[in-house]
């Protein structure tokens, strides 16, 4: 009965990167002025920039919020007891190995102990530094429980959350959001946040990025519609907590370590709110996905959703990218993804459903990394069955469906932990080792094909 009351009351704002308005109590928002000498009903005015106050108007965001108590009002900071020892956020040779082999993992098991979210994140890989605002951390988390009585802030960078098992019910300072396993959420930098678990048992991805926010791809000759449509991503609507809450902890994840500090009232006191920067959602079974409609095969860059670019024109910090449902219809085309090497690195999720291009192996909760220009491509069982329908290619749909991929021109590091993980799939690079070789002199995409003379020195 609570929940379903919790739902009812849920509101978003549709729109990205809007100049977003919400109050709680009608009245709350100041008129005219973000910061006037008394706010309404007795609140206090607090801004949260994501951006220098100096940055070009069209990249600016911040928020104004209002709220009961100041998020200044708590005891000092200290290290967390005990201290979360798989976090990072600053990759060098003490705490990650680079490693150009294909990597895979396995689902990571759901622990049986108590652990909420913060507990049971934990970072794969990454490059780069929080410190020097300029890099990305891929992790994951495994958890059975709610936070209680604590939020979690990210002062290193923005959070794009991808929950794969359970969903998750998160509090920030602008409302709540509900997030199902097919749907996103994008945290940014410094929102304290609480997750609570509606289902129990939840397993998921994080992306992390620093010194930069997420935005749309443009859309180039694509023209003025598909991908992700800004009207479908949401984002909340003020709701507030009142009244004493004796010890409630805030967890601060500041240069990748964990710290805490004491306060006695929820930090989702505000009122009400108006700005450009907070959190949102999006559902992912909402893209519009564009394909090649005769022949060979489009590059996955067309499945972008999110993209956080670097100084250099078309080079992500990170993007990240959906493998969805869809038709394919290419004539006389190897369909599933082609063999490359890349100058970007690739770590892949899968969310649900069976990849195109891993017939097996590759599941749902797991991962797999290919680093900077390390060859990959389809196993050997979905090659095989491919040619083998060489006369029967059919338009067909890919149904029940959900894979996605990070994508980066940094390098990553892995952490030791994820490659001392008993998750880790050692076998990984037999699903190659069947590849044959198909080559014969004789042409078989070609009709009457006229012997040729055998060259010196060919064998029988």
């Amino acid at each position: 009965m609570e929940e379903k009351k919790k739902l009812e009351e849920l509101k978003y704002q549709s729109g990205f990167g809007n100049h977003f308005s919400s109050e709680a109590i009608a009245g709350a928002l100041p008129l005219d002025q973000n910061s006037p000498l008394l706010c309404p009903y007795g609140l206090y005015a607090e801004q949260i920039s994501g951006t220098s106050f100096t940055s070009p108007r069209k990249l600016n965001q911040r928020s104004w919020l209002y709220r009961i108590k100041p998020s200044v009002t708590h005891e000092p900071f200290k290290p967390r007891v005990p201290a979360h020892k798989k976090l990072v956020s600053e990759f060098d040779a003490s705490n990650s190995r680079t490693n150009p082999t294909q990597l895979r993992w396995r689902p990571e098991d759901i622990p049986e102990s108590e652990t909420d979210f913060v507990d049971g994140l934990f970072t794969i890989c990454g490059a780069g530094s929080s410190f020097l605002r300029h890099g990305f951390a891929i992790h994951m988390y495994v958890a059975n429980k709610g936070m209680k009585d604590s939020a979690f802030c990210n002062a290193d960078g923005d959070f794009l959350l991808v929950p794969q098992t359970g969903r998750l019910w998160i509090e920030t300072e602008c409302g709540r959001l509900l997030v199902s396993p097919g749907e996103i959420a994008v945290i940014p930098q410094g929102f304290r946040f609480s997750i609570d678990l509606p289902d129990g048992k939840s397993r998921g991805y994080v992306a992390e990025i620093y010194g930069a926010h997420f935005q749309l791809p443009d859309l180039g000759p694509i023209g003025a519609n598909g991908l992700a449509a800004p009207r479908d991503f949401l984002a909340p609507t003020a709701w507030f907590e009142e009244g004493l809450r004796p010890e409630y902890t805030i967890v601060q994840k500041f240069g990748g370590e964990l710290f805490t500090a004491k306060q006695d009232f929820s930090p989702f006191n505000v009122v009400a709110w108006h700005g450009n920067y907070v959190p949102y959602k999006y559902d992912l079974q909402k893209f519009c996905p564009y394909n090649t409609v005769l022949l060979d095969h489009g590059d996955p860059s067309i499945n972008t959703v999110l993209t956080a670019p670097t100084d250099k024109p078309g080079v992500a910090l990170l993007d990240f990218v959906i493998f969805p449902p869809r038709w394919l219809v290419a004539e006389h085309t190897f369909r599933p993804p082609y063999y490359h090497r890349n100058c970007m690195s690739e770590f892949m999720g899968l969310i649900y459903g069976a990849y195109e291009a891993k017939a097996d192996g590759f599941l749902p909760g797991g991962a797999s990394l290919h680093s900077c220009m390390t060859p990959h491509g389809p196993d050997t069982t979905t090659y095989e069955a491919t040619i083998a329908r060489v006369n029967a290619m059919a338009p067909s749909k890919l149904t029940g469906t959900m894979a996605f991929m990070f994508e980066s021109a940094l390098i990553p590091r892995v952490c030791h932990w994820a490659l001392e993980s008993p998750f880790l799939d050692h076998d990984y690079y037999q699903c190659w080792i069947g590849l044959k070789s198909h080559f014969s002199r004789i042409d078989l995409n070609k009709t009457n094909v006229e012997p040729t003379e055998k060259e010196p020195g060919a064998s029988e």
